[in-house]
Formats: structure tokens, C-alpha cells, sequence
């Protein structure tokens, strides 16, 4: 194992097509609910609990070798909003386009042929964490990680944010993303054994109405 391959998995430069979008962060700004460093803070802490775990943990069982197909399946059912969905998938199809030029490999040549309109993103995450040699508890950390940097990005933009103060936001959530993989990573091995249904399922419905609300617009910077 080359534990370099997650810096180039969770590198915001990897070409997986997570620039474009901010995580919820852009209806957040226009809805009021960030508009400073210790707002984006507690947008990012209540994000990491919910998405971040979610996802985390799918990404940590695919990486395991969960079927892909039940864990797409649990990723259905924990996002209501149809919105976040297609986001999901194609963010899926992105990021296995990109993996698949960076870690061929047969099990995701399989699963770009069992899912051509794309598997959730975090599904996905799992297997090419798998394919570039990592661990389940790597597959978490990018995920839970992911969750919380993306929106910090966005808020740069959206709002001007110091990107100091930003990275500052993203360094003091470290200790409970560190909680948060482990936590994703103890429910991944449960599923090997019991089942998709014993994976997180932490809700978040302002993300959630977010995401349709800002579906809807006719002008937006980013795609979610």
C-alpha cells in the first residue's frame, strides 16, 4: 500500500468534479445561514456528522467489499432529495472516469458497466480506494474529509472568505473528523457481516430543502 494514493485521491485537484460543487454551502450563504468563518463552522461540523458520516461509511464498506450494488442501494435510501441524488451520481461517474485513467482495474471497468448513468459518489470513493491500494479507514477519512472541503472552498468563493480563515475552520474540525472515520469505519465492518441497513444514516433536512431550493434557480455558481 502506497499511502501517497490518498493524498492524490483527496486532492481538490484530482479531476473527479467536486469544484463544482459546494456541498450545500451555496444555498446556505443565500439563505442566510453562513456568512463568516464561525457560521461556515458550524455548517461544516453539522455536515461532517451527517453527510460526512453517511458517506464516510459507504465509502469504507465498498472499500471492504460490500456488494456495490446494495451499498448504491443504502445511498438511494439516505437521500431523500432527488436533487442530491443525480448530484451523487454524477460526481460517481466523474470520479470513476478519473480513477479509471489513474488505477485501471477490472472491478471498476465492472462497476462503469453495472452503472452507466453512475453509482453514488461515496460507492464509488470505496472501490477506487480499493484500486489504488488503500485501507477502509483511508476510504472514510477522503469521504468524511471531502464533506467539509468542499463547502469551505465554496464559501471562499461565494462570499469572499478569507482562505485563511477557512483552512483555520477545516484545521479545528481535525479531531472530530478523526471520530467520525472511526465511527464509519466500526459500522463498515459491521455491514460486512449484517448487512447495508446497520450503516449510518444520519439525517440532514436542511441539506436536504437546500439542495431542491437551489436546484430551481436559474442562475447559480455551482452545480449543488
Amino acid at each position: 500500500m502506497s499511502r501517497a494514493a490518498l493524498l492524490v485521491l483527496a486532492d481538490g485537484r484530482f479531476p473527479a468534479g467536486g469544484h463544482a460543487h459546494s456541498g450545500g454551502a451555496e444555498a446556505a450563504v443565500k439563505a442566510g445561514r453562513i456568512s463568516g468563518a464561525a457560521s461556515l463552522e458550524d455548517f461544516c461540523r453539522g455536515r461532517l456528522h451527517t453527510a460526512g458520516l453517511v458517506a464516510g461509511a459507504l465509502a469504507a464498506a465498498a472499500a471492504l467489499g460490500v456488494d456495490p450494488a446494495v451499498l448504491d442501494a443504502a445511498a438511494d435510501a439516505r437521500t431523500p432529495s432527488p436533487a442530491l441524488r443525480g448530484a451523487g451520481r454524477r460526481l460517481g461517474r466523474q470520479l470513476l472516469r478519473a480513477a479509471r485513467a489513474t488505477w485501471p482495474c477490472g472491478e471498476l471497468d465492472a462497476l462503469a458497466r453495472g452503472f452507466p448513468k453512475g453509482a453514488h459518489q461515496p460507492v464509488v470513493l470505496g472501490l477506487v480506494a480499493r484500486a489504488a491500494g488503500l485501507e477502509a479507514l483511508d476510504a472514510a477519512y477522503c469521504a468524511a474529509y471531502e464533506s467539509v472541503s468542499g463547502p469551505a472552498a465554496a464559501v471562499v468563493r461565494l462570499l469572499s472568505l478569507d482562505p485563511f480563515d477557512a483552512t483555520a475552520v477545516l484545521a479545528r474540525l481535525a479531531p472530530e473528523l478523526d471520530r467520525v472515520a472511526d465511527r464509519a469505519v466500526e459500522a463498515a465492518r459491521r455491514a460486512v457481516g449484517e448487512g447495508a441497513d446497520v450503516l449510518p444514516a444520519a439525517s440532514a433536512p436542511l441539506l436536504e430543502i437546500g439542495a431542491e431550493w437551489h436546484a430551481g434557480w436559474s442562475v447559480r455558481l455551482f452545480a449543488s
